[in-house]
């Protein structure tokens, strides 16, 4: 069954474009893609993503199983940091890429809509000892504000100051619109931006009031459309369509984010031993015709056939097209 968002009463009411997307409706855009991706890159932009799914790890075991579980090294973290990760099976295959928020007694773990319950699947199948998991998906929601004037909105309607949080750094607790949200300086965009997780039930009043107080510095929503464009400007991975459990993180090219030293996780032995016979990796690329890369699309060198577009856009800041994909290794 496809579901809605808290916010999808407010996307039908203002955008004629509303699609299923990861098991939710989410609208395309509301003016259009290019305007919205063009506005996110001057000024900016309000998103719904509040179909992320999240998970609360707690317990005495809960770091030594979130190292099990990872390829990065939690570790690392401190109480208030966010970290870029991923989990692989046993073969080294990507799971999903995820992102780890460090509170005081638990980690929150960010992932994508359409794996979701796979995911919870999973983890509740390699669980250890003294360790609890509760999926909070349906009761937390998100909204993801990008863009240049980013800060001085959302500072405008809160009363800590945020301006020198760090990227990947959040803040626990703050009061939005009468809501005790998490602020979090992290996004898809590649700009200046912020996410915020709140109670579902609080996303309406959230999103109103930074609407209303963005108006002024040219806030706009922004929809899937641009989202996918505006990533695919900084090479950011979609998982489904960049990344699945066929690719292993050397091949999509997440070799920075694997801690082969931290010691034993989950997929490493099969990362390793594949890692020196890799045949094929991730590459991104601008056409030099005008022309847009699709899909699917194969990529030919020398009249030989070496592989496939993964990805790929009309990209409107350099009006061009771009992508990324999979090559065979040279």
């Amino acid at each position: 069954m496809i579901k809605k968002t808290p916010l999808h009463a407010w996307h039908a009411s203002n955008s004629n474009n509303v699609i299923p997307f990861g098991g939710f409706l989410l609208p395309v855009y509301y003016s259009s893609i290019v305007e919205e991706h063009l506005n996110v890159r001057s000024k900016a932009g309000l998103f719904d993503v509040s179909h992320m799914g999240e998970f609360i790890i707690s317990g005495p075991a809960s770091e030594k199983f979130m190292q099990l579980v990872t390829i990065n090294d939690v570790s690392k973290l401190r109480n208030g940091q966010a970290q870029y990760n991923a989990m692989c099976d046993n073969n080294g295959g990507i799971i999903d890429d995820i992102i780890i928020y460090k509170k005081d007694s638990e980690f929150m773990m960010v992932v994508n809509a359409s794996n979701i319950d796979k995911n919870f699947d999973w983890l509740e199948s390699v669980m250890i000892e003294d360790v609890t998991i509760k999926n909070k998906s349906m009761e937390i929601g998100l909204i993801a504000i990008q863009g240049p004037s980013s800060r001085k909105i959302l500072q405008s309607i809160i009363n800590q100051d945020i301006s020198k949080l760090k990227f990947y750094h959040f803040i626990d607790g703050i009061d939005i619109a009468g809501s005790q949200s998490l602020i979090s300086r992290t996004g898809y965009t590649g700009e200046l931006g912020y996410e915020i997780y709140a109670s579902s039930d609080s996303l309406k009043k959230i999103w109103e009031k930074l609407m209303e107080e963005g108006s002024q510095h040219g806030l706009m929503p922004a929809g899937l459309g641009c989202r996918d464009t505006l990533r695919l400007e900084m090479s950011y991975l979609l998982y489904g369509n960049d990344i699945n459990q066929k690719v292993n993180p050397v091949e999509a090219g997440l070799e920075w984010i694997t801690k082969f030293k931290k010691g034993h996780f989950i997929g490493r032995d099969s990362i390793i031993e594949k890692k020196d016979k890799m045949s094929k990796r991730i590459f991104c690329f601008s056409m030099v015709d005008r022309a847009i890369p699709r899909s699917g699309c194969k990529v030919i060198y020398d009249d030989r056939f070496i592989g496939r577009v993964t990805s790929g856009t009309m990209s409107p800041m350099i009006k061009n097209g771009i992508g990324m994909g999979y090559i065979e290794k040279s």
